[in-house]
């Protein structure tokens, strides 16, 4: 019932398909494809509560479920298809406590996008990418194409014109909402001559905003030339390093990384972003002998930022974009060979005190979203207990 999807192509059902779907459902999928590729969905078969889809009903948006349009509400019917903008789609399933039916049953496809413009936002800075081949077909050649800031020059290639822009220079306006944080700028191709102009300038306006659980990228052409709107959705970019002291000196390249009962951990995680103005919070830290399994058996250290395991401890970092944490080997170490880490971070805007980086220890029942933010899950490991170590525990 729901998750994230990164395959380029796949099929999506309500629980139980082809049999009758459970009430009280609320599953919510996100499709997350390659870049520069849109997603095509089609509805093969749906059969639930008809009527105007107001009980059971599966949606579909544009993008994160919270933050984007509403391509459709459908419960009856098939063959339905829906076209993304970008390359990302939300599908939400949801029945009530009344009646249940078959449900329903859609698969997806990756498509191309127009490979004219292509607009990457990268953890350092915005990638802007304009074909040379769509320049000359408008009439504009490549050095009349410049930044808002014109010290900021481009790379040209035979083939593109390429900008790497970032977060916190090069005429980048930096904007916060309720929500969003917002960097844009534009890239201007200008036409030739100063008092009788042929042609109109064109504007590309390049914005990344910062959501609460993606990043959305978003490239549009202004000054009604051209049509152009062309979204991309990525992730941050973010790591986890042990280091083998609480001075945060040196790091700790092993792996395995071995260690002893009850050694001290220190561990570091980083976000890479040119934005100063960001800050990391770590929200919850689980371990487990399997990584790609943090449910079955897992020992939670902190959860919600709620220190679990008593030896938990929080230390100061001289950089907002570093939270710096550790805890003893646990117990758990001397049953299982491997252990794995999966820890839960959260980004926030610096200095927002309403934020979930700045409100410690809650319940999640209580987590409030008005605020920038985004989530992280990232995965460190394995530890691995020393023979020694074993061995003198299997003999006590």
């Amino acid at each position: 019932c729901g998750g994230l999807i990164s395959n380029s192509s796949g099929t999506l059902q309500s629980p139980f398909y082809p049999g009758s779907y459970p009430n009280n459902a609320d599953c919510v999928w996100e499709i997350q494809v390659e870049n520069n590729f849109r997603i095509m969905l089609t509805f093969r078969d749906i059969v639930m509560q008809s009527g105007r889809c107001q009980f059971d009903y599966v949606e579909v948006y544009d993008g994160p479920l919270h933050s984007s349009p509403l391509l459709g509400r459908l419960c009856s019917g098939s063959f339905h298809t829906y076209t993304s903008s970008s390359n990302m789609m939300t599908v939400h399933f949801h029945s009530d406590s009344r009646y249940s039916f078959q449900g329903f049953q859609a698969h997806y496809s990756s498509i191309p996008a127009d490979h004219n413009t292509t607009l990457l936002c990268l953890p350092e800075y915005m990638h802007a990418v304009v074909s040379r081949d769509y320049l000359q077909s408008l009439g504009y050649s490549a050095q009349m194409v410049t930044l808002n800031d014109g010290r900021c020059s481009p790379t040209v290639t035979s083939n593109e014109v390429i900008f790497n822009i970032p977060y916190n220079g090069c005429g980048t306006l930096r904007e916060e909402n309720d929500d969003t944080i917002n960097y844009s700028n534009v890239i201007k191709v200008a036409s030739s001559g100063y008092i009788i102009k042929r042609k109109k300038d064109i504007h590309f306006h390049i914005s990344c905003k910062m959501l609460e659980n993606t990043w959305v990228q978003v490239m549009y052409v202004a000054e009604d030339i051209i049509d152009m709107n062309e979204n991309e959705f990525g992730r941050y970019d973010m790591n986890i390093t042990f280091y083998d002291s609480s001075s945060f000196l040196r790091q700790v390249h092993d792996i395995p990384y071995f260690i002893d009962l009850n050694q001290n951990l220190y561990l570091q995680a980083h976000l890479h972003s040119s934005d100063p103005n960001l800050t990391v919070f770590v929200d919850t830290c689980v371990a487990s002998p399997d990584p790609h399994d943090f449910n079955t058996l897992a020992y939670n250290i902190i959860e919600n930022g709620c220190a679990r395991d008593s030896s938990y401890a929080t230390y100061y970092s001289p950089d907002s974009h570093c939270a710096r944490f550790a805890f003893s080997a646990f117990e758990f170490l001397s049953r299982h060979p491997l252990v794995f880490m999966r820890c839960e971070l959260v980004v926030c805007r610096l200095q927002d005190y309403s934020s979930r980086c700045y409100r410690g220890c809650i319940s999640r029942a209580k987590r409030d979203t008005s605020s920038a933010e985004d989530r992280v899950h990232v995965v460190v490991g394995p530890l691995q207990l020393r023979e020694g170590a074993a061995q003198s525990r299997s003999t006590g």
